[in-house]
């Protein structure tokens, strides 16, 4: 794989590929069959394995068309009330508002631990309230025992954005089985990266056949099954999408999911020297630092910075150094599209004004970490105001 020239000397993630991936690129394009087929449905066996606990798989074609299904199949419908993370990616405000939902905003536990409050959840609850919306923040998991408690006391459905979260665990189970349907992201940037893609899991056969319906225009025979001639025509259940993944995306999901466990105790490993030179660090504190709930995928590398600094500052230093940064999240309430239509979350607003998130990707080296370290320690001077 030829290097590609680049103004970063330490980008905020880089592809974790190799010779497989392109090999398995090659054999599906001369097959000569790139829509959803063989490659797609042996990768949705072993995304299953991997979560285990009974679980199901439809792959989809990306986060946002699982999420989607999943408020769907969860029978949300218009008018119905969805309590969703306000420190987030907007996706999970879209999925439920395009599918005639309303979001209600739920805040993090602390400035600490960044994960849905549980006690906030419950506080939010109403009689149009029909599900509750999770993420698992950079690959930590929320406190399941807790929400589960609240989701089962007030008969509402629970939906795992685990978008962040392939690999990781909470107390040894696997994050994705405990809600009623979960929904995985495979963008370029995530810890099992195809491009574009996305997984749906689920336990409940009814529900494994709803999604599936809603992935492919609610046929029930798909093109790959004509092709191989076990079906000449087919029926349609319900109306649906095309939310469907390729071969080519499946082929590389495969050779990604092989990666997975490897690539993310690297993420392990980098994340632990982070936190050894930025604990040294004044203003500046990292979030999860007693985090106890599991295995983490340690899927970005965010912090919180001090009141008195000007984050604008440190991203321009830093890029004079090379590195490259980014924000995990804007205010939900910042954006036009929902200022109007959603409450005050102060601890999440707080975070999305201070924090900063560094590069991690599996290929990083020591040395890259220690770079981002000390341009961050020259940074942090000249950006305290005040």
């Amino acid at each position: 794989m030829a290097a590609e020239s680049s103004i970063w000397k330490v980008q905020l993630f880089k592809l974790n590929y190799d010779e497989r991936e392109y090999k398995a690129a090659q054999e599906t394009l001369e097959s000569g069959w790139i829509t959803m087929g063989q490659r797609t449905l042996d990768f949705e066996e072993a995304y299953a394995k991997l979560l285990g606990e009974g679980s199901k798989c439809i792959a989809v074609s990306n986060g946002t068309a699982a999420l989607h299904i999943a408020v769907l199949a969860a029978g949300v419908l218009p008018g119905d009330e969805v309590i969703v993370p306000s420190l987030t990616f907007i996706a999970d405000l879209n999925s439920v508002t395009v599918s005639g939902g309303k979001v209600v905003l739920c805040d993090v536990t602390s400035k600490a631990d960044w994960a849905m409050d549980p006690a906030d959840i419950e506080r939010k609850i109403t009689k149009k309230t029909k599900a509750v919306m999770i993420v698992h923040y950079a690959g930590y998991a929320c406190d399941m025992e807790a929400i589960m408690d609240v989701c089962k006391r007030h008969d509402l459905k629970l939906i795992e954005d685990c978008a962040h979260a392939p690999g990781a665990d909470y107390k040894g189970r696997k994050l994705g089985t405990f809600g009623d349907i979960a929904a995985w992201s495979f963008f370029s940037n995530k810890n099992l990266a195809v491009g574009e893609g996305g997984m749906i899991s689920m336990r409940d056969p009814g529900l494994h056949q709803k999604c599936k319906n809603l992935r492919s225009h609610g046929m029930t025979v798909a093109s790959f099954d004509r092709m191989k001639g076990r079906a000449v025509s087919y029926d349609v259940l319900e109306a649906g999408f095309n939310y469907r993944i390729d071969e080519v995306r499946s082929a590389l999901g495969l050779v990604q999911l092989s990666k997975l466990a490897g690539s993310n105790l690297r993420r392990k490993e980098l994340t632990l020297r982070y936190f050894m030179r930025l604990d040294a660090m004044k203003g500046l504190s990292v979030p999860f630092r007693k985090f106890n709930r599991g295995l983490p995928s340690y899927h970005i590398m965010p912090v919180l910075l001090d009141e008195k600094m000007d984050r604008a500052r440190i991203i321009e230093v830093l890029k004079e150094d090379g590195v490259q940064t980014s924000i995990h999240y804007p205010s939900i309430q910042s954006f036009t599209a929902y200022k109007s239509h959603v409450g005050p979350t102060p601890e999440s607003e707080y975070i999305s004004d201070h924090e900063l998130t560094l590069p991690l990707y599996p290929t990083m080296t020591d040395a890259d970490v220690d770079l981002v370290c000390a341009s961050l320690e020259r940074a942090l001077p000249l950006a305290r105001q005040g």
